[in-house]
């Protein structure tokens, strides 16, 4: 299994979580060319990869990861078989992240561990390599399967205090991937416009309220639209020093990689991840 120091050589310190419709080969292209290691496909992409082989195809060296393949909504024996054909093609450059969704969006969402544990078993059987594979792990039982199971831990929605959790949980030779959340716009009312815009869904899902309670937010902090403070730390907003910043947080927690998803997505991420880049030094 790698090292910290490994999966940062593999991956890059900092890498691009963007939803699946909202990635193209230009994009990618432009997120190597700026120095970033890895692309998170986000959403649900499906079993087949087919968006993976082709991101995967543009680039020459870019990293791709799932960002999650949801369990319920993905058959694992053709998750493994398409792991397989883009192993072959592209050796080394596919990180497959598998989480189990949540109960809001995925009605059939039951003992979730469980079901982690069988389709793991699948991915097992049709020889999808542990080190190949992490999961979206939030909860004390979920981070210990993946320690067990999987490379380690891409936590979504957390808070750099968390990710030094995950990392004691997960141990020291597991990757830690925290996604991090960013809106590149120095004004704090509409930052917070967009913050909260994009928070709303998760506001009203128990596993991420539950979740941010663990990271220690009060009741009234993940009430209604969210507090101003909650809001701050989970969708860090300001000028690209703030974001890399941000970034260097869970890096010094204890993060291997940290993904970053620009905020709003309907607007062009390059800017942001331009500037980002130049503030963490990596163009």
């Amino acid at each position: 299994m790698d090292t910290g120091t490994d999966w940062r050589r593999r991956l890059g310190e900092v890498g691009v979580w963007r939803g699946g419709p909202d990635l193209d080969a230009t994009l990618v292209r432009t997120i190597e060319g700026l120095g970033y290691g890895t692309v998170w496909i986000g959403g649900s992409p499906s079993s087949d990869l087919r968006q993976a082989e082709a991101l995967l195809e543009a680039t020459e060296r870019l990293q791709v990861a799932t960002g999650i393949v949801n369990i319920w909504r993905s058959d694992a024996a053709e998750l493994a078989r398409s792991f397989a054909r883009i192993e072959a093609r592209h050796p080394g450059r596919l990180l497959l992240g598998v989480g189990s969704g949540h109960r809001e969006a995925t009605p059939e969402r039951v003992r979730p561990v469980e079901a982690m544990t069988r389709y793991l078993d699948v991915l097992d059987e049709g020889g999808v390599p542990v080190a190949a594979r992490v999961l979206s792990a939030l909860g004390p039982r979920m981070l210990r399967l993946a320690a067990e199971r999987s490379a380690g831990t891409h936590p979504y929605l957390t808070i750099p205090a968390q990710t030094a959790e995950e990392r004691a949980a997960v141990g020291a030779a597991a990757l830690v991937a925290p996604e991090q959340t960013v809106v590149l716009d120095a004004d704090p009312v509409s930052a917070r416009r967009s913050a909260r815009a994009f928070l709303a869904r998760y506001l009203g899902m128990e596993n991420y309220t539950r979740t941010m309670l663990r990271g220690g937010f009060s009741p009234e902090d993940v009430a209604g639209n969210g507090s101003d403070e909650l809001v701050d730390r989970i969708v860090v907003h300001g000028d690209a020093e703030a974001l890399a910043a941000a970034v260097r947080a869970h890096l010094d927690a204890g993060a291997d990689h940290v993904c970053v998803q620009v905020q709003p997505a309907a607007t062009d991420p390059v800017p942001a991840l331009r500037g980002l880049a130049a503030a963490l030094g990596s163009s």
